[in-house]
């Protein structure tokens, strides 16, 4: 199948999703104001998909540039695909449609084409988006994510939201997600870290077997925040194989390892903060890699994670995001 800047996946509850998304996360020291300038900057570029969550921080200075590009005319409501996540500490049943209606209020949206589970773990339910002891130590909850799935279906089922899906799922809890009895709904995504040193091919190949959709973040690598990323770990955009191939093609690495991700089937979250960045990261549709670049590419995966969620491993389901 031909991608082009208008290409989209089906979901599997009749919904459909842009191939190519905005991804709005930023370190803490980054101003809001930046999430809102080129979150406008993205929609004038092309992006129909902007993903952002409640954790981000920036839900308001995002629901303004929506607001404002529709109010301009750039686009209508039901063009763009908003994404939102369900953070932690909202993950027992009555909590859950609280949680998305202070993102909708704060985006001043009335509804999300998408939410989903952030992680697979929960806080203690309450007000602090990180609740801790006395010690430091995560103060940790302990819902069924079955009944937070029954949560999300009910959400669903009030229009607030089109489509439910969830994040930084391994295997194993789609499966518990999957085998749930009385299941309504079936998650239509996976959002994982995924780009060519983590190529996800085994939680890919599973997802798709499932017709759940694997959606792929820190796919340039990451933005080497200091509080999640190992400062020492590789910077992918420096792959020499990368390179090679980008060269060939005159293309930049970010391009060519988008355009990798997307031609496996991955829907790719773009992210930067530059306006000609932004740009480049969307022109992705006019070159094609062929079949031995794409098992050239295929060979650089390392299996390594930039965003490390070892700092949950006290927590009793933990790991959650081994590869399988």
């Amino acid at each position: 199948m031909a991608l082009h800047k208008d290409s989209y996946v089906p979901l599997n509850d009749g919904n459909k999703m842009p191939v190519i998304g905005y991804g709005t996360y930023a370190p803490q020291k980054v101003p809001k104001s930046l999430a809102e300038e080129s979150t406008k900057t993205a929609i004038d570029v092309g992006y129909r998909h902007v993903d952002s969550a409640f954790m981000y921080q920036n839900e308001v200075e995002v629901g303004r540039a929506i607001r404002m590009k529709i109010a301009d005319g750039t686009v209508k409501r039901e063009d763009l695909f908003y994404t939102g996540k369900l953070w932690s500490n909202f993950h027992t049943p009555e909590m859950v449609r609280q949680g998305l209606e202070k993102s909708l209020k704060d985006l001043h949206l009335d509804y999300m084409d998408l939410f989903i589970i952030h992680i697979p773990i929960e806080f203690k339910p309450g007000d602090d988006p990180f609740p801790v002891d006395e010690n430091g130590k995560f103060l940790y909850h302990n819902t069924d994510l079955r009944d937070t799935w029954k949560a999300m279906e009910a959400v669903k089922d009030t229009g607030l939201v089109k489509s439910i899906g969830v994040s930084n799922f391994n295997k194993r809890q789609l499966e518990w997600i999957l085998s749930m009895p009385g299941l309504k709904y079936k998650p239509v995504c996976n959002q994982v870290e995924c780009h060519i040193f983590l190529n996800q091919s085994k939680l890919l190949a599973f997802c798709k077997s499932k017709d759940i959709v694997l959606v792929g973040y820190s796919v340039l690598g990451s933005s080497r925040d200091e509080n999640w990323i190992d400062q020492n770990s590789p910077v992918l955009l420096e792959d020499p194989v990368l390179n090679a191939v980008a060269k060939k093609h005159n293309r930049t690495p970010a391009q060519v390892a988008m355009r990798y991700l997307l031609q496996r089937g991955v829907v790719v979250l773009a992210k930067s903060f530059t306006p000609a960045r932004i740009q480049q990261n969307f022109q992705l549709f006019d070159f094609q890699l062929n079949a031995e670049e794409m098992e050239t590419l295929n060979g650089v995966n390392k299996d390594v994670r930039y965003v490390d969620l070892k700092q949950f491993a006290d927590h009793p389901k933990y790991p959650f995001t081994d590869e399988y």
